[in-house]
């Protein structure tokens, strides 16, 4: 293979002998001759290695041939980019899969020295890509310059996957460039290091199957990492989802089946707020899900509050009856939003501070999960300040232990139950805000939640809060690791039949509330 080595280094201004390898119509001096633009400094090289990867650059067939790059009026002079005179019949400079690679590779090396880290970052990735020997040089300028921790990792890597696959390497520089890979411990490294060519020698081998077989235990042990945050992303869903029918759940007994259809109803608000936003004041438009979620709280929660007085007021004592009504009214809210929004996914934006991600080791961490995680925290925080430090919290936890007793002193237990519903669907209006971020928003939105928010309550105790996280937690996580071995549908029916040995064996749930009137 042709390479840098053999062209030598074109000076900064005189690129005069790569432009005439360039016509030469050879594969292996069309090769040679990006590894010499990629060094030479010229402010000209970009523009024709870009033009060749475009199919844009041919030189003239009569002798002496002269090279040019091809633009909207005529034929280009490469270097002052001026035009020129018609030279007759002109052919395009071919390109193969290696001169392809070489391209990817000159380009890379022409970026690495760029001052903007993201570029040299692109630039070091896309060397590791063509693993083209015409680089090596600018990389290693590069990486003796290069002060960015993970600019550096990547161009070292690079380097690495360079010199591993370098003919006439001596096997202990093949070695130090096996465990500087190794080191990485990530997939590119992996990729890398099962490159090594099969007529290695045996030591050389040795040392890839060492490195490989620890990246493997490395990224096993961050795979369970990985799956476990994800286990902590959909905990916070079902929290957000579940936690207002704990508390409706818990209080009044009911079994309400229009619970997810306010967490339908959040997910809508949020879809008006940002129409009405981009409509009158696109500029706070990152703003709008915190517009959103009082709004979808004040909504959800008035409805509630008019379903508990219009309806389930009169049902109580009758689970079959208030499960009944309460289906119905999914059904009922399900149809007024198609009839209003239409049956199709309506699209609601993420804010620019939701977007993006990041890593930690080899755990990618997105912002938008990251922000639900969070939101779902302060929720319930906020909640459990409610209920342990306001008048409401009071009586509603005295209602929850003894109904009757809290009605003989003096608590109105109708209005508690009413501002319960109230405050239960408020948090599912809050819950649906949330989840416009990573789910459709369509009258369905709210099935997809119902079952799980029931399975964590039961399984968390009713009515308790502290159980309801650790049961969202435990259930998520649990989900998530049983994911990669069972698949996504046996691995959540698993699940359900261990909740349900589970509460045959403690039919309260985790945390059990105490009470007169529940321990009868």
């Amino acid at each position: 293979m042709a390479t840098l080595f053999h062209a030598g280094r074109a000076s900064a201004q005189d690129i005069s002998e790569p432009l005439a390898q360039l016509t030469q119509d050879n594969y292996g001096a069309t090769e040679s001759a990006l590894g010499a633009l990629a060094l030479s400094g010229n402010p000209a090289a970009t523009g024709i290695v870009s033009a060749l990867a475009g199919g844009k650059l041919v030189y003239s067939t009569s002798l002496p041939r002269h090279l040019f790059i091809q633009g909207d009026k005529g034929l280009l002079d490469p270097v002052s980019l001026e035009p020129v005179a018609d030279p007759g019949p002109v052919k395009p400079v071919r390109v193969n899969n290696r001169v392809r690679r070489a391209i990817e590779a000159a380009n890379g090396a022409m970026s690495l020295t760029s001052p903007d880290a993201a570029k040299r970052l692109d630039a070091a990735a896309a060397v590791l890509r063509s693993r083209d020997e015409a680089a090596l040089p600018a990389l290693e300028t590069a990486l003796a310059k290069e002060a960015e921790p993970r600019v550096k990792s990547a161009m070292t890597l690079a380097r690495s996957a360079i010199i591993i696959g370098k003919e006439g390497v001596p096997p202990e520089m093949r070695i130090k460039a096996i465990e500087l890979v190794g080191a990485e411990g990530n997939q590119d490294a992996l990729a890398v290091l099962r490159s090594v060519p099969n007529d290695a020698i045996p030591e050389v081998k040795e040392a890839a199957a060492k490195e490989i077989a620890g990246i493997e235990r490395n990224l096993a042990m961050w795979g369970v990492a990985q799956n476990v945050w994800y286990g902590l992303s959909l905990g916070s869903v079902l929290l957000l989802a579940a936690i207002g029918l704990a508390i409706t759940f818990g209080v009044m007994g009911v079994i309400n089946m229009a619970h997810g259809e306010m967490v339908m109803l959040g997910a809508y608000t949020t879809f008006v707020v940002q129409e009405a936003i981009r409509t009158y004041n696109p500029a706070l438009f990152d703003v709008s899900l915190i517009i959103a979620i009082p709004l979808a709280f004040l909504f959800t929660g008035l409805i509630g509050v008019i379903i508990e007085r219009t309806v389930i007021r009169f049902l109580y004592g009758r689970p079959l009856e208030t499960l009944l009504a309460t289906w119905g009214i999914s059904l009922i809210l399900q149809q007024a939003i198609r009839t209003i929004f239409g049956p199709t996914n309506r699209e609601v934006g993420a804010p620019s501070w939701m977007s993006g991600n990041f890593e930690i080791g080899q755990l990618a961490i997105t912002s938008g999960r990251l922000w639900i995680i969070v939101f779902a925290m302060l929720v319930f925080v906020a909640l459990l300040a409610v209920l342990r430090l306001t008048r409401i919290g009071l009586e509603m936890r005295a209602v929850t232990q003894n109904r009757r007793m809290a009605a003989s002193m003096g608590i109105r237990t109708n209005w508690v139950d009413a501002m319960t519903f109230g405050l239960g669907s408020g948090i599912a209006g809050m819950a649906g805000v949330a989840l416009s971020q990573i789910d459709n928003v369509s009258p369905n939105l709210g099935q997809g939640y119902i079952i799980d928010s029931f399975l964590v309550v039961v399984f968390g105790g009713v009515g308790n809060l502290w159980g309801t996280l650790v049961g969202a937690m435990s259930l998520g996580i649990a989900n998530k690791l049983l994911e990669p071995y069972a698949g996504a549908v046996l691995g959540k029916i698993a699940l359900l039949v261990i909740v349900i040995l589970f509460i045959q064996k403690r039919p309260r749930g985790l945390f059990a509330l105490k009470g007169r009137s529940i321990e009868a």
